[in-house]
């Protein structure tokens, strides 16, 4: 496998001292059996925002053995309030999440394996990033990219956790292929743009985000110990402001051959037939632009084109110009996020006008 980060080995942990999870080991339906199970496991938590930074702190604590973690995106202010993993001081470093989620995990727990890949997940990449790997955990805040993961799931028949969260409300369900129907039996499509609420148009509450990825976390841990048949076969929705608290029955649609996804094999996500080149990054008036066949950027080169029309920043990771309005962040990958407008023409006129065509 590519080196995308600071490795995750495909070797097993060799085993350790179990004594830091003496209470989870004395909860007789995961026991020591579950725990060294959890020890060899290896899982793969996609964005390490908001669900993801809480689902990544969970699993390393409850010491899951090999974690990968990938982000596309760096820290701002603004993500505090819900990105618990995180402080200002991650945010003056100028870092991306997936780094500084690795060295804050490293110092939860240091007996684990840890790998920080930054970059955008699609389908090129993905089926590098499922590589060894027992669980797929959603911490992403996209359908594109949630409908991009249940394909591969199918695909390389590995179970796959979705939550998501807008208000103060939450909804998560568990998708293990060939024994659950899964997100596309629910959704035969990404909802319509403009159709659904986002952070921008309904906001997000902090505590809505710790239950729905404890949840998440929980499936998690019952699918790498070993306990697939306790999973919750039901979709949850909960919302914390009004107090209610919702089930979907997921039966009817076990049969559902009529799915294009789990039904008839197609996989137009993972194929590459439905992926855009952009995306709107939701709370955060900016955009995000994707260069898939660009070379990896040279930042010493760039930032000397780059000097006097605007303040330059750099690190290993991106460099960062500020200029007018905007902000725009440059990543080794060739990706930008264009800070400063939620218009995609607008980012891409940005884009060209500073970077290039």
């Amino acid at each position: 496998m590519p080196a995308f980060g600071s490795g995750m080995s495909n070797e097993p942990l060799p085993q350790k001292d179990l004594s830091r999870y003496a209470r989870q080991i004395s909860y007789a339906p995961l026991g020591e059996a579950g725990q060294k199970k959890l020890s060899q496991s290896r899982a793969l938590v996609v964005g390490v925002g908001a669900l993801g930074s809480v689902i990544a702190n969970t699993l390393a604590r409850a010491g899951v053995g090999n974690l990968r973690i990938v982000d596309r995106d760096f820290l701002e202010l603004n993500n505090l309030q819900r990105q618990v993993m995180y402080t200002e001081q991650d945010v003056a470093s100028g870092i991306p999440k997936a780094i500084a989620a690795k060295n804050h995990l490293e110092q939860i727990n240091s007996e684990i394996n840890i790998e920080a890949i930054v970059s955008h997940v699609n389908h090129q990449n993905l089926p590098q990033l499922l590589d060894g790997v027992d669980v797929i955990v959603d911490g992403t805040d996209n359908f594109e990219v949630r409908f991009l993961l249940n394909d591969a799931a199918l695909k390389y028949q590995i179970p796959w956790i979705y939550g998501g969260c807008i208000g103060a409300e939450g909804q998560t369900m568990t998708v293990v292929p060939g024994v659950t129907p899964c997100l596309r039996c629910l959704m035969h499509d990404t909802p319509p743009p403009g159709t659904t609420p986002t952070c921008d148009t309904a906001g997000i509450v902090s505590p809505i985000i710790n239950v729905i990825a404890s949840l998440e976390s929980m499936e998690a841990i019952k699918i790498l110990s070993g306990n697939v048949a306790q999973i919750d076969r039901k979709l949850r929705v909960i919302d914390l402001w009004s107090n209610r608290m919702r089930e979907l029955g997921l039966d009817s649609l076990q049969a559902n051959t009529d799915c294009p996804a789990c039904g008839k094999q197609q996989y137009d996500w993972l194929e590459g037939d439905r992926c855009s080149q952009t995306a709107v990054l939701c709370g955060r008036n900016a955009v995000q632009l994707s260069f898939p066949e660009q070379e990896s950027v040279d930042f010493s080169r760039l930032a000397e084109k780059l000097h006097e029309i605007g303040k330059v920043e750099s690190n290993r990771f991106l460099l960062r110009l500020f200029v007018e309005n905007y902000i725009l962040s440059i990543f080794s990958d060739g990706r930008a996020i264009i800070s400063g407008t939620n218009d995609e023409t607008e980012a891409r006129s940005v884009y060209a006008r500073y970077i290039g065509n």
